[in-house]
């Protein structure tokens, strides 16, 4: 599937994946009342009964193993600016990126959020790493591919990049495309606010992890930077939140960026950890807690979160004093979606 040389046979392909791969949306379309029985995975033997850090179960999902790789070694993150950023949303979400490995937050933390991540291991024991560095930035001001992008053509985005110089880096490398405002991308506010997958060798050069998420804080904000924004016909009986950075786009980016992470690194060649029998649409680690942020998250409500001094909301601590707000994933050690502010 990765290895073909023909791009039009790599077309045909593309169109056949109604998803590509699961693509993520802040607001809640899973339920998140689903119960994965424990396989292949190192973690610290909590049970239910030991804590509340965790949201609902049921026997309606069977999130299963497949036998393939998993994110064990350190990981490069390369950023692909697309279009025009502010200094300060490019360094909110540099801050959240290098959170995940910087254990020094006070808690409840972005490093604590990504330990329910590394509890997943491959065949041979290794558990996702906790590494996670920025290996490198490139800035695409002119916008090589034009301001309306197909998920293909994303591909080609990634290429421009190595050829400009960021590295290929195919041994630790993951590639994530961050399209500005004013950026139009397939199903972008219509289906999706970001998606994963894996280049193709024909076009790249090499396979490799990457994931595309877009602002939306001017064309979508209600549908991918919930609950910074919230749908109209959820009426005003849900307000929404202030964005603990002051950037309704880039804030909700943040936890977009989050939930694609969280599933590339666990499902990055989209055969080890998901659920259902069909790889092209597959329900991973994230998606089965979307729109949980808090203990007592789920059908629209986001859980128990805190407020900083200004009415901000946040339930992560980062870097430099860095606070975030990014949606929970699915323990497989609890069996339920998990968070590091969970009430006790």
């Amino acid at each position: 599937m990765c290895s073909s040389s023909s791009p039009s046979l790599l077309l045909v392909f593309l169109l056949l994946l109604p998803s590509f791969i699961i693509a993520s949306s802040p607001f809640p379309y899973h339920s998140n009342k689903i119960h994965i029985p424990f396989a292949g995975v190192k973690g610290s033997g909590e049970t239910l009964g030991e804590s509340k850090r965790y949201e609902g179960s049921s026997d309606l999902v069977n999130l299963r193993y497949h036998m393939g790789p998993v994110l064990s070694s350190s990981i490069k993150l390369y950023l692909i600016w697309y279009g025009r950023w502010a200094p300060s949303q490019q360094s909110t979400i540099r801050d959240f990126l290098l959170s995940i490995s910087d254990s020094s937050s006070p808690s409840p933390s972005v490093s604590e959020w990504w330990s329910a991540v590394s509890l997943y291991a491959d065949q041979t024991g290794a558990n996702v790493t906790r590494s996670l560095t920025i290996g490198g930035e490139s800035s695409n001001l002119s916008l090589s591919r034009g301001t309306s992008l197909t998920r293909l053509s994303i591909q080609q985005v990634i290429s421009d990049s190595i050829r400009s110089g960021l590295p290929a880096d195919h041994r630790n490398g993951v590639y994530l495309v961050l399209t500005a405002a004013g950026v139009d991308v397939q199903d972008f506010c219509r289906a999706v606010c970001g998606f994963h997958y894996f280049t193709f060798p024909s076009m790249v050069g090499h396979t490799m992890p990457y994931a595309w998420i877009g602002y939306s804080g001017r064309q979508c904000p209600d549908v991918c930077a919930y609950p910074f924004a919230v749908p109209a016909y959820m009426g005003r009986a849900t307000a929404a939140m202030r964005p603990p950075n002051g950037d309704v786009g880039v804030d909700g980016m943040v936890s977009v960026i989050a939930h694609e992470l969280a599933e590339l690194s666990t499902n990055p060649l989209v055969n080890a950890w998901y659920a259902g029998d069909d790889p092209t649409s597959p329900t991973e680690i994230a998606d089965l807690c979307e729109g949980v942020y808090g203990s007592g998250g789920g059908g629209g409500y986001t859980g128990e979160v805190a407020s900083d001094g200004a009415g901000r909301q946040f339930n992560v601590n980062g870097r430099k004093g860095r606070k975030f707000l990014i949606q929970w994933v699915w323990s497989p050690v609890l069996r339920a979606c998990a968070g590091p502010n969970a009430v006790n």
